[in-house]
């Protein structure tokens, strides 16, 4: 079977011509201070670009002007500078090692860091996320076999406030690898685009964002090319997310003309890399004659599953290598290897372009066998399997008390207005799940990016008012292809089961890219779309597109290509297949469970809130709140101020909060209060003799407190004594509400010496600290 005609991204090797020796590296001239008029030699160049009605600053010349490119990149009083460099000797390692990295800075945002150290430590969550999302966007435009160590780093300048820097950062990127020598085949531009009632919006400010129903990130390469595609939607309707996707990649068009007008300015001249690494074509042609009609017979069985079939290529791949290395002695490893390569991916895809073929047996548009469970352990609060081929995965569900929320950290909620989260999915993928070895613990870029598209997935179903903090685990226990959305899928039935409300299930599907390129341009001649696809369909395909939603509509998506970039229309046609598919899954997974169950489990937690008045808080709290430290350590609950007389009480257990109420109940048995009337007369018995006054109660098992000296009598006295007063005497004392900064109550004895009348009250016992949050009733009163 002779192999495929070679990929797009093969084609476009034909703008970069290999030379021999050392690479010839373009030299700038060192700049003087300060940016120069435009169009001179070296100088500092910049152009504003109008996107969705507000202007965009790109300039490059002034800042780092020894990395092989610099852009800064400005929008409102948001600015970030990005820095391209690449080696000119290329790396060990048989990829493209391409690293970004986008630190957020605490100068930027006019802030100190609040660690130890009070400087920028470790990345963060948000961080790394955005770190991903530009790699998504610029690696696909590199030559392929362009095998040298390649570092863009990210430099928040200025933070305002209002515009996100993470937009800016990826045309930052974009503009730097433009205007350097490095070989890339771009530029490329990115907008947010927001929906607010109706109303689309290009790179909404974070107030809009906070009011949008989608938050989608455009990534888009000239002639309307799709590069790059990340989405969050509060359920939005099909037809609105496509529109909103045309709207985006319309605008992208503008940053990558202004782009382009700079480049033509500063006259870039590419470098010649020394090598890209590709196999040569004639060890392609010997191994496709020794090797093509063994692979396709695998690649046609589809009795094979991952492991065997695997095996089976390792088998005809060994073979053929040693072949391969006694015709070509002087080859060096990575081109029998890559030769090898080259020969199944073509075969591979050869089947599914012209044959409709695919190597499980499958047609194009089929969905593998789903199997759900839920409930799987009776001790857990929620818990679900879901089985899609072979990828399994186990999502459980925690609930914990509100102060368990993620806690954002003081820079992150300035740059990027990133607030406490009480939903989080974590996504976890152990080495046994592709039966290898490897480390475990710790978390990579990889699982926390396929955890926060799951959760972005979840998110808009979870209800706003959810009284605990939700932890979703993700488990992948088998693997093979899709697991993130089989994260999706199983973590909404875990939350079902738990009792969560939520709005409507979830479900996600992946679908895959094959194309045909054309040699002359490297445009696309033909493709096909692959619904749910396999490890090796990822693998070998073009595109990894991923959609998750409700039966209504979309909830998060994201979409990464291995191409330069692919026309609107497949991005349309993915959408509507990826659809189609979803509804189906969802009918699959309501015959296992439809709607959440109307209760939480029974071992599951209970919250429950308690009125505690102002003047009992330091008898509740205890000093240096001793007695809620007591409390959360002997019984496991978690206390937390709700408003000057509420508290809330979470429990893990309804045992716990048994055992919370009878501390509760302990340390407050002896105090008793009710609500006095202004003004009104009490009878008070005497409980203790002091130098400064006497100690009286109002009640029985009410905490006593001071009547002074001051407050006995008309006539000054240094000592209660001096009136004759004994423990256990009742004395009438006059009321007159509290000491509104400390709660004390204020009574006076010396104020009825003074001729007048008054009613006498006569108090009942109340409770003054209630669980569930009931308020004290008035006392009665007697003439």
């Amino acid at each position: 079977m002779a192999a495929a005609a070679p990929g797009c991204r093969r084609a476009a090797l034909r703008g970069w011509a290999v030379g021999g020796g050392a690479a010839a590296r373009w030299r700038r001239p060192l700049l003087s201070e300060g940016c120069v008029r435009r169009g001179a030699a070296g100088a500092c160049r910049g152009l504003t670009v109008e996107v969705g009605g507000r202007k965009m600053e790109l300039s490059s010349g002034k800042l780092a002007r020894f990395a092989d490119g610099s852009a800064v990149v400005q929008l409102g009083d948001t600015a970030v500078m990005v820095t391209a460099v690449s080696k000119t000797k290329p790396s060990a390692s048989q990829f493209m090692p391409l690293v970004v990295d986008y630190r957020q800075k605490a100068a930027a945002a006019g802030r100190i860091p609040t660690n130890y150290l009070r400087r920028e430590l470790a990345s963060t969550d948000k961080e790394i996320l955005t770190s991903r999302v530009i790699d998504r966007s610029i690696r696909p435009l590199f030559p392929a076999g362009y095998f040298y160590d390649t570092q863009i780093l990210c430099n928040l300048l200025a933070v305002d406030g209002v515009n996100d820097p993470d937009v800016l950062a990826i045309n930052g990127a974009s503009a730097a690898l433009a205007l350097s020598d490095i070989p890339w085949n771009g530029p490329i531009g990115a907008v947010r685009v927001g929906l607010v009632d109706g109303e689309t919006i290009i790179n909404p400010t974070r107030k809009q964002l906070s009011s949008s129903t989608l938050n989608l990130v455009v990534a888009g390469a000239p002639q309307n090319q799709v590069v790059m595609l990340e989405a969050t939607a509060e359920n939005i309707l099909q037809q609105d997310f496509c529109h909103a996707i045309k709207v985006g990649l319309k605008q992208t068009q503008h940053i990558i003309q202004g782009i382009q007008q700079l480049v033509k300015e500063r006259g870039v001249a590419k470098r010649t890399v020394q090598k890209l690494y590709v196999a040569p074509e004639e060890i392609v042609e010997c191994a496709n004659k020794l090797a093509s009609n063994k692979i396709y017979a695998v690649f046609t069985d589809s009795g094979h599953d991952k492991i065997s079939r695997d095996e089976a290529i390792n088998k005809i791949r060994l073979e053929t290598e040693e072949q391969l290395k006694e015709k070509f002695p002087e080859a060096e490893p990575y081109e029998i290897i890559e030769s090898f390569n080259v020969v199944s991916k073509d075969i591979f895809r050869n089947l599914v372009l012209n044959e409709y073929r695919r190597c499980d047996g499958r047609d194009l548009t089929s969905l593998r066998d789903i199997k759900c469970e839920v409930d799987m352990f009776k001790m857990l609060h929620g818990s679900a399997l879901f089985q899609r081929g072979q990828t399994q995965v186990l999502c459980t569900v925690t609930f914990d008390s509100i102060e368990s929320s993620v806690k954002s950290d003081v820079i992150s909620t300035a740059v990027s207005g990133i607030k406490d989260k009480n939903f989080m999915l974590h996504y976890e993928f152990p080495p046994y799940a592709t039966n290898e070895i490897g480390k475990v613990g710790g978390m990579n870029r990889r699982e926390l990016g396929h955890g926060a598209l799951a959760e972005r997935a979840l998110k808009p179903v979870i209800p706003q008012d959810f009284p605990f903090t939700i932890r979703v685990t993700s488990e992948v226990l088998e693997s093979n292809g899709s697991s993130s959305m089989a994260s999706a899928c199983g973590g909404s039935l875990a939350l079902m089961d738990a009792g969560v409300p939520v709005s409507s299930a979830v479900a996600g599907v992946a679908i895959g890219l094959i194309t045909k390129c054309s040699l002359e341009n490297g445009g696309i001649e033909d493709y096909r779309l692959l619904t749910d696809i396999l490890g090796i369909e990822d693998y070998y395909g073009d595109m990894d597109f991923k959609m998750a939603g409700t039966n209504k509509g979309i909830t998060a998506l994201q979409v990464d290509l291995k191409l330069p970039g692919i026309p609107i229309k497949i991005v349309m046609e993915a959408i509507q297949q990826a659809t189609a598919a979803k509804r189906e899954i969802l009918q699959i997974m309501n015959q296992t469970l439809a709607k959440p169950r109307p209760n939480r489990k029974e071992s599951g937690p209970v919250v429950e809130t308690i009125h505690v008045p102002l003047s009992k808080r330091l008898r509740f709290v205890g000093p240096g709140a001793y007695n809620l430290k007591k409390l959360q350590a002997q019984t496991g609950v978690t206390v937390s101020q709700l408003d000057e007389e509420t508290y809330s009480v979470f429990a893990p257990t309804p045992i716990a909060m048994h055992e919370a109420r009878e501390f509760i109940r302990d340390i407050c048995k002896d105090d008793q209060e009710v609500n006095l009337e202004f003004g009104a007369v009490y009878t008070a018995t005497i409980t203790e003799i002091r130098d400064s006054g006497v100690m009286v109660k109002l009640y029985p098992n009410m905490t006593p407190v001071l009547l002074h000296n001051s407050q006995l009598d008309q006539r000054k006295i240094k000592h209660p004594s001096a009136l004759g007063l004994e423990v256990g005497q009742e004395i009438q004392v006059k009321y007159f509400g509290r000491d509104p900064t400390d709660g004390r109550m204020r009574l006076s004895r010396k104020i009825l010496q003074s001729p007048a009348t008054a009613v006498l009250k006569t108090l009942t016992d109340k409770n003054s600290i209630v669980l569930g949050g009931t308020i004290p009733q008035s006392s009665t009163s007697s003439q």
